[in-house]
């Protein structure tokens, strides 16, 4: 197959089209609800599921929810409240903070922090990063622990396996957190929670099991970020969204989702993910995309790593009764 820069590229109308028809059928013939609930950030990602649920439904049946939380950067709410307000629909915000700190959400964390960094403090900000090149971005989590003191210096340090696990385990009370919310508001009012989830953040595990994974309908867990900005274009999402480099909004301390998880710029890792799905030649792939064959290589391994390593997040809860021997079931 002949492939170039531009093969990504969807006819933004027609999907839109489709996805809105989807929502419609979904809701009326499957899940018996009068309308839609959408956590908005301010982030591109929620901002097109919600301008896809008024497209399909309507403002009137649509349902924005903010939810902040002490470690939230203050643009996230602006931005979200542009959105609404460009698409006319009702919001409510709910502040986090409260429950996640009755959680000890923010202890459980500094406390794993404390232990590489002593002298860190709830002055201090902190994130967790991943390696931007080399050997190690073929594997998972090699993760560094960076923290900022309140004069500016930083201090970074590779994170042990323990302290890892304890700081994503209380990091992740958040979206947990914030699922439970987005289903309060669905209940009372008899409508459906939406993902916000990408086919990037959703196949290669970057969501919380029953947290942002949760979901009654997924619209966009079929399309790479790149084709979703192009939806936000087509759907007249603010300018000021679109511009606004994607975030985790987690930590304390700013960072890009790149910096993050992925590793690698969105317009590349879509484009040799996307060249993959085709069964276009690695030497095609770097061809087209002005890459060398090595770079091609690592990114397809990493890609292909993260499905593999993150599958369990995507299985349904088993059920010990569907194994037919008990030799089956390991103990």
């Amino acid at each position: 197959m002949k492939y170039s820069y531009n093969s990504i590229d969807i006819d933004p109308g027609a999907e839109v089209q489709r996805i809105v028809s989807e929502i419609r059928e979904a809701l009326k013939t499957k899940l018996k609800k009068r309308g839609a609930v959408v956590g908005i950030s301010g982030g591109i990602d929620s901002s097109v599921v919600l301008a896809l649920c008024v497209k399909a439904l309507g403002a009137d049946k649509v349902i924005g929810v903010m939810m902040p939380e002490k470690d939230s950067k203050s643009d996230s709410l602006l931005l979200a409240t542009i959105l609404a307000e460009k698409f006319g629909v009702k919001t409510y915000i709910e502040e986090l903070s409260a429950a996640l700190s009755g959680f000890a959400c923010y202890d459980k964390r500094d406390e794993a922090v404390k232990r590489i960094f002593p002298q860190f403090n709830s002055s201090w900000k902190m994130k967790l990063v991943l390696p931007k090149g080399g050997d190690e971005v073929k594997r998972l989590n090699v993760f560094y622990l960076t923290a900022i003191s309140p004069d500016g210096e930083e201090l970074t340090e590779r994170l042990p396996i323990n302290e890892y696990l304890q700081i994503v385990a209380a990091s992740n009370l958040k979206q947990r957190s914030r699922m439970a919310m987005l289903y309060y508001h669905a209940e009372r009012n008899n409508y459906a929670v939406m993902g916000t989830g990408n086919k990037n953040e959703h196949e290669q595990g970057f969501f919380v099991k029953y947290g942002d994974g949760g979901a009654d309908i997924k619209p966009i867990a079929h399309l790479f970020k790149t084709q979703v900005y192009q939806l936000a274009e087509y759907l007249d999402v603010p300018k000021e969204i679109r511009s606004r480099i994607p975030t985790t909004d987690t930590y304390s301390a700013g960072q890009t989702q790149e910096e993050f998880f992925f590793q690698i710029p969105f317009d590349v890792l879509d484009r040799v993910w996307d060249a993959m799905e085709k069964n276009v030649s690695v030497e095609d792939t770097a061809s087209a995309l002005n890459l060398s064959i090595k770079q091609v290589e690592a990114i397809r391994d990493n890609i292909e790593q993260k499905i593999r390593g993150t599958e369990y997040l995507r299985l349904e809860p088993l059920e010990i009764a569907q194994y037919q021997n008990k030799e089956e079931i390991a103990l």
